[in-house]
């Protein structure tokens, strides 16, 4: 029961609306922070209703009153203000916080291995969303799978539910926020203990069911049910002077997923072009071969690779908080808190996949202006390539930590301080000596013509050559990565406000923040993609035989009579040691700590603030707040840069750069801003809400764009290599932000809102890409002896022709080395670049702010409770569009705005004393996911719509006691990523429901 009395008006319309202790306690300080500047002082106690009049209140849990104290926070907010909170103590509406975000208007979400990760907000992405903890602001940490990683974002996949008492989304800016955050601020509000005074405690237990863990090969394969245990308690001492709440959870999952990609891009040619991986002009040799062949005005994609995967991932998370309050006196309250995460994943990886050189071939195309192939087949006579059948085993590790201290006095009825501090940090990397992305390539070189057919959702591999053999299997190249981030903040806040009459108030505040961040990456490559060692270095029965069709019957078009319906999988560990005492050097197949690429930026930040709130009447009530932000940051930024010394050609399109002795470099940078808001909103009537919202924000450039060197990429092409060179004198998005919105609270816990809102964007970083032969490196590919083999009567395009010539003739001349002949006799080996070939060409990227444009859209909600039958129903829907969109007939690099996309959802519910049952289902629409793809050349990448139903179902066994189920992605959706075509498939990922049964017991 709630201690706190309310008084039940003689004009209330419909139920009484209340709540549990929790989601009071959560909206009130919600509410009081969001809103206090903008409300009227409390009467004097002469002015409160006597006690005759005041009635016991019912306490209200579950869905109601989560969306009624959600409902509450919007109302009572400064400026446009969403959110979400707790259901009750130890109990979120959904166990990942991100999706979770996902049913607020204008919120977006970015999945990992089948679970939200990062979020979009109002068309603006998860590295310009500013995450806070109770206020602070938290550090992030992520890692790429195949180089250092840039992003800011926070993975919101860390985080356990059950221990977070709410969530606050600031769409509109306030001068108390710090910078940073375009999209929205995001406060992840955890449990005070003085906040909710008493004993309170939750025990909560789970058995996860996720059905893609059973659509792998057996040893992929984890437990079929895993646990989850979480538990919260809360309690206060000594006539509430001290109080302490601890939460704790550790989950287990096992989970997979299998896909079929094109994984290294599609490379794009003018219809009238001639190059390396065109096909035929008309009245050529080869053009019969092709059917409705691209204009000579059209442009279309050639695939560089494909293949079938097979992933299984088990995952550990392990989430943890104390907090300790002590409240000496009533004006004076001390918080000392610690929070933890960890969360470790572990993959194992069996692929099918073949790779094209743009030989002779043959085709058939949709029609341009941009063209995709339905058919594209290479023809390979005899079948001497290489069928790869590759694998992967590596872990990571993401673990944050955060200790903060907190002290808010109450100087006297006009003045309150309040003095923050916290020491955070998120680290990410590896967690296995395989490192945080490892592959190992394993192949018979018995592949005849390949072709694929992407008329159908799952594209049909088709290969001529026969059955796989056991006997012909071998290592072949490997790669062994290891990424790392670390990431931490320091900062002091000192706030305060001065109550200047009992309609206006003033807030006030400085901080003083330092960001360290590292990004480190190392590999450890080899390029022996003709054989490493031996087929008879391993035993045939290492390679397990298996199919490929009964992994993905989610999409049409497994069952096809023409797939190639086998491949090997293998245990890594087995074959990676097999490897290593072949060559007789365990160390080239384990992940190196010696970091090839390191990055080190400090961001150190002096911010200030200042705040007018008043409230008056002008024929209606007014409440408005004036501010301004100062922020000035300083740049440092050192990065590790390689010395390139040579280019070796060591595989048909695999030229290796040659790296010396590393060295550093150091950059500098500054920036500062005057960020002004403004929010008014006008009760037009009782039940009728109007705002509008002014203010200026920024976001800060990735880690990467920062950088303070040049580097080159390892891998090079027979065209040439790329790199990438940071800027850390970049300026940080700045957007000017409109708001209006208006708010219709038509009854208890029901209301619709419609918003409009537009952001003016300038700076956004870009990519300028120039074309420069740094080191002056000497490629083989067009020198001396490439020229000397087409002259004896190689092809330009029959490149293994010309290494053959080159290994048979020139060995032992000018460094080169011929290797052991492949299984079909081809020779292999390393070739050097020489004296006399022509300097290599590498496209080094550099971020440039390089224009501004302007994002609009439309926000509508509607909730409604239907009476007192205990069903209701939530729904929204996002619109957002912008000018900067990408252009797929532009060859060129360009800038779009990624993650720009409508959303909607729509949530069913009912509720009484026992049961509560809530369907829901989120979509999103197609949008742009990055604007280079695996080729690394300027090539968009579209997530396909997607849309997914969510259940959940609980009943309570008694006061105490109640069990809960629930299944996520029930409709079992498939996603789906593509080109610049629909047809241009580069992922397509199949994953599978996952249900969850369980109990929670409160004390």
């Amino acid at each position: 029961m709630i201690n706190t009395p309310v008084q039940r008006s003689s004009q209330a319309v419909g139920p009484v609306f209340q709540m549990s202790k929790l989601a009071l306690a959560c909206g009130l300080c919600v509410a009081g922070m969001g809103s206090a500047h903008a409300q009227q002082a409390t009467p004097p106690a002469s002015e409160q209703p006597a006690a005759a009049n005041v009635l016991e209140a019912v306490v209200v849990t579950g869905i109601r009153g989560s969306l009624g104290s959600s409902m509450n926070l919007k109302r009572n907010a400064q400026g446009v203000v969403d959110g979400i909170v707790a259901e009750d103590i130890g109990k979120f509406p959904d166990t990942n916080l991100a999706e979770s975000l996902q049913r607020i208007s204008g919120v977006s979400i970015d999945r990992s291995i089948g679970e939200g990760s990062r979020v979009t907000v109002r068309g603006v992405g998860p590295d310009f969303n500013l995450v806070l903890l109770n206020g602070r602001q938290m550090p992030a940490s992520s890692i790429a799978d195949t180089t250092v990683s840039n992003s800011r974002a926070f993975d919101f996949a860390n985080l356990a539910s059950e221990s977070i008492a709410g969530i606050e989304v600031f769409k509109t800016s306030r001068a108390a926020s710090p910078a940073g955050g375009i999209g929205a601020t995001i406060n992840i509000k955890t449990a005070r203990p003085l906040d909710n005074p008493g004993l309170r405690a939750s025990l909560g237990v789970k058995g996860v069911h996720d059905t893609s863990n059973g659509r792998l090969p057996d040893p992929l394969q984890g437990s079929e049910v895993t646990p989850e245990v979480s538990g919260i308690y809360s309690n206060t001492f000594a006539d509430g002077k001290f109080g302490i709440a601890i939460s704790g959870s550790y989950q287990e999952r096992n989970l997979g997923y299998n896909q079929a990609a094109v994984a290294n891009g599609w490379r794009p040619f003018a219809g009238d072009e001639n190059n390396w991986g065109t096909i035929p002009q008309p009245g050529t040799p080869g053009s019969e071969n092709i059917i409705n062949r691209p204009g000579p005005t059209d442009i279309y994609s050639v695939p560089q690779n494909f293949a079938y995967s097979v992933n299984g991932i088990q995952r550990q998370r392990t989430n943890g908080q104390v907090t300790l309050q002590y409240k000496p006196i009533n004006d004076l309250t001390a918080t000392l808190d610690y929070t933890y995460s960890q969360n470790k994943i572990q993959t194992k990886r069996n692929e099918l996949s073949v790779w094209f050189n743009f030989g002779p071939s043959s085709s058939s195309w949709n029609s341009g202006p941009v063209s995709s192939p339905k058919i594209y087949s290479e023809t390979i006579v005899p079948a001497t390539s290489d069928l790869s059948m590759g694998g992967a085993q590596y872990a990571t590790k993401n673990e944050n930590n955060s200790t903060g201290f907190n002290l808010a006095w109450k100087a006297s009825n006009k003045l309150t301080l309040e003095f923050d501090a916290h020491h955070s940090t998120a680290t990410s990397g590896a967690d296995s000596p395989y490192g945080s992305n490892s592959s190992l390539g394993t192949a018979s070189f018995t592949r005849g013509t390949t072709a694929v057919d992407f008329t159908q959702k799952f594209p049909v591999l088709s290969v001529a050559g026969g059955n796989i053999d056991a006997s012909k299997m071998m290592v072949t190249g490997s790669s062994f990565r290891n990424s790392y981030m670390k990431s931490s903040i320091d900062q002091g806040q000192l706030t305060g406000n001065y109550k200047l009459s009992d309609e206006s108030r003033l807030d006030f505040g400085m901080s003083l923040n330092k960001v360290d961040n590292r990004s480190a990456f190392s590999n450890v490559q080899r390029d022996t993609w003709g054989g490493a060692t031996n087929a008879a270095d391993y035993p045939d029965n290492v390679w397990r035989a298996d199919s490929i069709s009964p992994y993905f019957k989610q999409m049409s078009g497994h069952d096809s009579p023409t797939l190639f319906n086998q491949f090997f999988t293998f245990d890594f560990e087995t074959v990676r040691a097999l490897a290593a005492k072949a060559a007789g050097d365990d160390s080239l197949y384990r992940a190196s700590n010696q970091f090839t690429t390191d990055r080190k930026v400090q961001e150190k930040t002096q911010s200030g603030f200042l705040q007018y709130s008043t409230s008056w009447e002008l024929g209606l009530p007014v409440n408005a707040a004036f501010g301004v932000r100062y922020e000035k940051t300083d740049v440092t930024a050192t990065a590790l840069v390689p010395t390139a010394t040579g280019i070796n050609w060591v595989a048909n399109n695999e030229f290796s750069v040659q790296f010396g002795a590393p060295g550093y470099t150091t950059l500098e940078g500054s920036y500062k801003y005057f960020l002004p808001s403004v929010d008014v909103d006008v009760d037009v009537t009782r039940d009728v809400k109007a705002r509008a919202s002014y203010s200026e924000t920024i976001g800060r450039p990735g880690w990467g764009d920062i950088q303070g060197g040049q580097t080159l990429n390892q891998l090079a092409r027979i065209d040439g290599g790329t790199g990438a060179q940071g800027n850390p004198a970049l300026k940080p998005l700045k957007s000017k932000n409109f708001d209006l919105s208006g708010e219709w609270y038509y009854a208890k816990a029901s209301f619709l809102s419609l918003g409009y809102f537009k952001k003016n964007i300038e700076n956004f970083i870009g990519t300028t890409t120039t074309q420069g032969t740094p080191f002056n490196l000497r490629t083989p590919a067009g020198g001396t002896f490439f020229k000397e083999a087409i002259a004896k009567g190689c092809v330009t395009s029959d490149i293994t022709c010309i290494r053959n010539y080159i290994f048979l003739n020139k060995n032992g001349q000018g460094g080169v080395v011929r290797g052991k002949d492949d299984a079909n006799g081809n020779q292999t080996g390393v070739i050097p670049g020489q004296a006399s070939d022509p300097i290599a060409t590498f496209a080094i990227t550099t971020p440039a702010n390089q224009r501004k444009d302007s994002l609009n859209g439309l926000e509508f909600n509607v909730q409604h409770m239907f009476g007192k039958s205990g069903f209701g129903v939530s729904a929204n829907y996002t619109y957002v569009t912008s000018g900067l969109k990408y252009d797929n007939k532009n060859r060129g690099e360009q800038f779009a705005l990624e993650g720009l996309s409508d959303s909607a959802n729509l949530v069913g519910f009912f509720e009484n004393d026992k049961w509560s049952v809530r369907v829901a289902y989120n979509w999103r629409d197609e949008f742009l996911t990055s604007r280079f793809d695996g080729t690394g050349l300027p090539n968009p990448v579209y997530t396909d719509a997607y849309g997914q139903v969510d259940v959940n179902i609980g009943y309570k066994l008694t006061e105490k006691l109640s069990l809960q189920a629930e299944v996520i992605n029930l409709n079992d959706g498939v996603q789906r990523l593509h080109g610049r075509n629909k047809d241009q498939l580069l992922y397509a990922t199949q994953t599978g429901p996952r249900y969850m049964f369980g109990a929670r017991y409160t004390f």
